[in-house]
């Protein structure tokens, strides 16, 4: 009986060994085979090639109106310019009768203007005639702005008469005429000395 049961014992156990043998093994991984697929690398981040931005700085906004603020303060600094330039022009014209200078008070004013701009390339000499005896009047040889008011002339006013006479009283009259200046260093009694005996030349020059 025992020699029977150690039989069926090898038998079972040679049939568990036969089935085991059927059963395939999946072989284990290769540490190689995991080695040899490189890690992928992570690419860079394009941002960091390109430079950040500069911020503009304010002032470079505000340039645009200081400049207006300038511009409008040079054209008032040469309105100024302007007028003080006429005006010192205005009072160096120089007027000789016969031989003798005059001083002379000049308006400032168009026609005043005019005249400087005619004696500007040279002297200019006016012949002058006695009239009605009280003035000596002469032509300019050009016509001038003329703003003509009903005036009382007294001696030592020059006047522009007609827009081309020039006129220098040493009496007084009344008519309309444009006022351009009045002698100032001469009394009534000196200009009749000076203009009351004939006529005389007179000269408009710039000093």
């Amino acid at each position: 009986m025992k020699r029977v049961l150690a039989i069926f014992i090898a038998l079972l156990a040679a049939a568990l060994c036969a089935g085991c043998a059927g059963v395939p093994v999946q072989p284990a991984a290769s540490p190689e085979a995991e080695t040899d697929t490189p890690a992928e690398t992570p690419a860079p981040e394009a941002e960091t090639d390109a430079p950040a931005e500069t911020p503009v700085p304010e002032a470079a906004h505000e340039e645009a109106p200081a400049a207006q603020k300038t511009g409008g303060g040079d054209e008032a600094r040469q309105a100024r310019v302007d007028e003080e330039g006429e005006s010192a022009v205005t009072k160096t014209l120089k007027l000789v009768i016969g031989d003798t200078e005059v001083a002379v008070d000049w308006e400032e004013s168009e026609s005043v203007s005019a005249l400087t701009e005619l004696v500007a390339p040279g002297p200019l000499t006016v012949q002058m005639s006695m009239y009605g005896g009280f003035e000596q009047v002469g032509p300019l040889g050009a016509d001038l702005p003329r703003d003509d008011v009903q005036t009382a002339a007294q001696a030592g006013d020059i006047v522009l008469y007609s827009g081309d006479q020039i006129v220098v009283f040493y009496g007084s009259n009344s008519w309309a005429y444009t006022r351009l200046g009045r002698i100032t260093d001469k009394s009534a009694s000196e200009l009749a000395d000076l203009l009351g005996n004939g006529g005389v030349s007179m000269t408009l020059s710039l000093e």
